[in-house]
């Protein structure tokens, strides 16, 4: 198994309580984008990544995705550091909202994909 230094153990009751009390829209974008990779890759669910839980993340692809709900109105400047601290571990951080998810799947699929693309241009390039 890989070591990896951003994980921390120590986070994985929390995580696992964080997927049983997932909300409605991080369990449709589960179900319908990212489980069983359909996406081609393999994403996972409330994964600990530096000091902080990501509500799913790509190791292959270095993405986190977010899923915000009401509360993250009030939080853009904790949003902002969260996302600059996952930067400097190399993660990528796209953010829906809960809203977004529930109203227009079809177009975080295209957000997602288009990541992808650009990600496999990027570092396959040669």
């Amino acid at each position: 198994m890989e070591h990896n230094n951003h994980y921390k153990k120590e986070y994985k009751p929390l995580a696992r309580s964080l997927r049983t009390n997932s909300t409605k829209a991080e369990v449709r974008l589960w179900c319908e984008l990212l489980s069983k990779g359909k996406t081609g890759y393999s994403f996972l669910r409330q994964r600990s990544i530096g000091n902080y839980i990501a509500d799913f993340m790509c190791k292959e692809l270095k993405l986190v995705i977010e899923v915000d709900g009401y509360s993250h109105n009030f939080k853009t400047a904790e949003d902002q550091q969260r996302d600059k601290d996952l930067s400097d571990l190399g993660f990528t951080t796209i953010r829906f909202s809960d809203e977004e998810v529930m109203k227009d799947l079809p177009n975080m699929e295209r957000v997602i994909q288009a990541y992808i693309d650009r990600f496999l241009e990027n570092h396959c390039a040669r």
